[in-house]
């Protein structure tokens, strides 16, 4: 009988999101041979690690040896040598647990999102996660030049959303960009006991609420889940989002209602292992304090 991922958190994420391939990657393009000569080259020496590695090493810590409820595979535009080098890096860092990969040597991967019920695809290259979100895979771009992770939290996976355009639909959104903030209040009012329909990373809430509902029946390992939700509304437009979020039967931990403050100080003191907002500019805010990633969805992303 096949091996199966079903009931599994699965999580995809390329090679320069979970390690520090900076420095190989300005040869990916202009230099293909001479990027693979340069991994090649490197294959025994551990990449540093990336943005994401401390989150995937959160996650992973879910699994006992009687339950596997979390699963990482590499999804990478790498050729396989290089991919002997990533798997190596894994190794190095603890990561020996990360036993699927696929590297297409240049060739768009996010096709294998499908086969892999992928409830996350994590990745420095914009054009893939453009193209997973327009399949409909939660898909985000690391911002590579993220802050760290905090350490203060090493038995707690925390995880921090935007609303509109990330969690929900970008319905409410296309109203303030067009006709202003009255509209978009009047509009939310109006509107209030029907729920917000689903955003692109609803099925990742979904998947981490499956996880942390086991994690509190105890049938994990230990490890806690965080979750909350940080968005530009405010009353009386966080009311409907709420609502939303009930009717999914999904709850979050916190939850932020900002009215347009930048989100970044916010978040430095929540310490997310990640953040994920569709807006650049919160983006770029977020990212000086704690891991971020643009997720290219909504009118905010033409």
């Amino acid at each position: 009988m096949p091996v199966s991922l079903h009931d599994q958190l699965v999580v995809a994420i390329s090679s320069r999101a979970l390690f520090d391939f900076e420095e190989e990657n300005q040869l990916f393009d202009r230099d293909p041979a001479g990027y693979v000569a340069l991994q090649r080259s490197r294959l025994d020496q551990p990449a540093p690690p990336g943005v994401a590695l401390p989150l995937v090493r959160k996650l992973l810590a879910f699994n006992t040896p009687e339950e596997q409820r979390v699963e990482v595979v590499l999804l990478s535009r790498n050729d396989p040598v290089s991919g002997m080098r990533v798997f190596r890096s894994a190794k190095a860092h603890g990561l020996s647990s990360i036993q699927r990969g696929v590297f297409t040597q240049g060739r768009d991967p996010f096709g294998y999102l499908r086969p892999l019920g992928a409830h996350l695809f994590l990745s420095a290259n914009a054009a893939d996660v453009t193209e997973a979100l327009r399949l409909g895979y939660p898909a985000a771009r690391v911002l590579t030049e993220s802050a760290g992770a905090s350490a203060a939290h090493p038995q707690e996976v925390r995880i921090a959303f935007d609303g509109d355009a990330v969690l929900f639909s970008d319905e409410a959104e296309r109203v303030y960009q067009t006709q202003g903030l009255d509209a978009f209040q009047r509009h939310e009012m109006e509107h209030v006991a029907q729920p917000l329909p689903d955003g692109p990373f609803k099925p990742l809430l979904a998947a981490l609420h499956r996880l942390q509902q086991a994690a509190q029946a105890g049938t994990t390992s230990g490890m806690r889940l965080r979750t909350a939700l940080v968005t530009a509304r405010s009353a009386p437009a966080h009311e409907r989002a709420i609502r939303t979020l009930m009717d999914w039967n999904i709850g979050v931990d916190e939850a932020m209602f900002l009215g347009g403050l930048a989100k970044g100080e916010f978040l430095r003191e929540f310490e997310p292992d990640f953040f994920f907002d569709d807006q650049t500019g919160h983006v770029t805010s977020a990212a000086a304090h704690v891991p971020a990633g643009h997720v290219r969805s909504g009118i905010a992303n033409p």
